[in-house]
């Protein structure tokens, strides 16, 4: 991407303005554009075909690029030097014409989720695209290719999402088809569906379980909130969806490092920068707490924390990863045009160039301007950032992926959820490699996997915070009777104080727990109580951060019932907490005279002074 120069006085910390988005949005499109088909209606990226084959991949390169497309000229109210919306009004008038056929334009059909159902997920991004750009695009296509196109978008409206945010998918179509005056029973049923599963999703503290389970991570903001708060706010309507919204940034401001990196934690991280999108849409709604200059902060931060990290490959592409090329991070779904969900976060350019999220002076943010702890009771999770450093630390007690009918099955652990700790400086150790910040009881040397995770609570204070959470131990050969872990993660200043008591565990067992994915040397495991080994393992297959990781571990025999305390730090300075521990609990005190005191069963935790 070829970006201008950086203006200093006006955004101190990253250079960025309001140019820079929109000269971000051109080289991604026109980059993109280079592997259109001869009609338009494809962009056949190069790389490896996700799981719905090629066909499906090309329509999401043209769908996920023409959302950036959209955002760009619709901020500019309809200004478009570079043709952008010629170039999708073809295409879409290609795709269009015959669905379903195989040739070399034909956009695939839209059907159950099951079933090849990718293009429903890009049907939304075709019909948000076309309704921010209506006077420009839509409005100027011949009504034979607008019935096309309300033919082909039907299709979200008839077939089956996923059982998660793809609900939202159809309702976005139906709001594009009720603004053009194509509303009817279909229409009204598909929003009325999707509103009522949101509603139920809903946890509060701002977030949405993306599901019946308790999945929560960056879909929250990038889908969750961004399609009915986005939808509402086009059709000038206030709605509730606004204040939760605001509520949401209340704490996902926290969720960026200083260095701009968001939370490396949940799926489709290669989705990158969009996970700043909620951040650009409440300062495009008016529904957010963050001031101007912290809310670009924290967007301008994340754009330039992957432009200067090699996102953008040698064709100018965004490649499948992190910060450049990385497997591990991909899921199965993931194809070459997969990375421009990104496109999302250019929904800031809706802010038209005097809005205060461009003319105010960029500050710090939040995980810059003070050592903070904030627990959100709502998704399980504790969040820890230390100003030195600027690194956010996220305590998961919460959020699991499992969905309800798979219970505690049998089967493998999921880095990205399994964790009891992620971070923007680490990522998750691939799944073939030992397993960092991981708790397991190994039983006949077999380790066990955290796969369902019941929150028993969060809360914090004045400088310190805590999580709580239970799971059942999971063996691939199913789960050991009456085997129970019960965790604790206790937060203060770097330090965090991770406790364990296990019961039920068979004769002959072992607990093991592991640290930060790191540079050896560079973060700290230090046994407190309960633990009589001490070692390092490798994780040669390395993080999405560095090629090449050793983990810090503790051991220990394990028999009934045992409470295990251990002192994790990311980076090398400790407050030198001691722990004294009974089978009931344990605490904690520091050289300074504050403590913390928990008691399991139920779980009570305390600050004492």
């Amino acid at each position: 991407m070829k970006l201008p120069a950086g203006n200093r006085a006006l955004s101190p910390h990253t250079g960025y303005t309001r140019d820079h988005w929109i000269a971000a949005a051109d080289g991604l499109l026109a980059a993109a554009w280079r592997w259109a088909t001869p009609g338009g209606a494809r962009l056949d990226l190069p790389g490896p075909p996700s799981g719905s084959g090629v066909r499906s991949d090309g329509l999401e390169g043209f769908a996920r690029t023409f959302l950036a497309a959209a955002f760009r000229v619709a901020g500019e109210e309809g200004k478009d030097p570079h043709g952008w919306l010629e170039r999708y009004a073809g295409g879409i008038e290609a795709g269009t014409r015959t669905p379903g056929r195989d040739d070399a334009e034909s956009w695939p059909e839209i059907r159950d989720h099951p079933v090849a159902g990718q293009p429903m997920v890009e049907s939304a991004s075709v019909a948000l695209g076309l309704r921010l750009t209506r006077p420009w695009l839509w409005d100027h296509l011949a009504p034979a290719v607008q019935d096309r196109v309300e033919a082909w978008l039907r299709g979200a409206l008839r077939h089956v999402p996923a059982p998660n945010n793809w609900y939202l998918f159809p309702f976005t179509v139906a709001g594009f088809l009720s603004s053009v005056g194509r509303a009817d029973a279909e229409t009204a049923q598909a929003r009325d569906r999707a509103l009522e599963l949101l509603e139920g999703w809903y946890r509060g503290d701002g977030w949405y379980a993306d599901g019946d389970g308790r999945a929560f991570d960056h879909y929250n903001g990038w889908a969750l909130h961004l399609y009915p708060v986005l939808d509402a706010h086009l059709a000038g309507e206030a709605t509730r969806f606004g204040p939760r919204l605001r509520e949401h940034l209340e704490s996902f401001g926290l969720w960026f490092g200083g260095d701009g990196a968001p939370l490396h934690f949940g799926r489709s991280l290669t989705y990158r920068f969009a996970a700043a999108s909620a951040v650009g849409l409440g300062a495009v709604t008016g529904d957010t707490p963050l001031r101007p200059g912290v809310s670009r902060r924290l967007l301008s931060g994340a754009l330039r924390y992957f432009a200067d990290r090699g996102a953008v490959d040698e064709h100018g592409l965004l490649s499948l990863g992190w910060h450049g090329p990385h497997a591990p991070t991909v899921q199965h779904y993931s194809g070459p045009g997969s990375p421009y969900w990104a496109s999302k976060a250019f929904v800031c350019l809706l802010a038209p160039p005097e809005h205060p999220l461009w003319t105010a002076t960029e500050e710090l943010a939040p995980s810059e301007s003070a050592d903070t702890v904030l627990a959100l009771p709502g998704p399980g999770l504790l969040l820890q950032a230390t100003r030195d450093d600027g690194v956010v630390r996220l305590h998961n007690h919460g959020s699991d992926a499992v969905r309800p009918h798979e219970a505690e099955s049998p089967a493998g652990e999921n880095p990205h959820y399994g964790r009891f700790a992620y971070s923007t400086r680490t990522g998750p150790t691939a799944r073939d490699n030992p397993a960092d910040n991981h708790f397991a009881v190994v039983v006949a040397d077999v380790g066990s996997v955290r796969r369902r995770i019941h929150p028993l609570g969060a809360g914090h204070g004045e400088g310190w915070g805590w999580a709580g959470s239970w799971h059942h131990p999971v063996f691939g050969r199913g789960p050991v009777p009456g085997l129970r872990v019960e965790s604790v993660t206790v937060v203060r200043g770097p330090d965090e104080l991770r406790v364990h008591r296990v019961l039920g565990a068979p004769p002959g067992a072992t607990v093991e727990q592991t640290g930060w994915a790191t540079a050896p040397g560079e973060s700290v495991l230090r046994p407190l109580a309960g633990w009589t080994g001490q070692d390092e393992v490798r994780a040669p297959h390395g993080t999405a951060f560095v090629t090449w990781v050793s983990l810090p571990r503790l051991t220990a025999d394990v028999h009934g019932t045992a409470v295990f305390v251990a002192l994790a730090v990311l980076g090398t300075d400790t407050g030198d907490p001691v722990a004294a521990v009974t089978e009931e609990g344990a605490e904690i005190g520091w050289p300074d005279g504050f403590s913390v005191r928990i008691r399991f069963g139920p779980l009570q935790v305390s600050s004492v002074r």
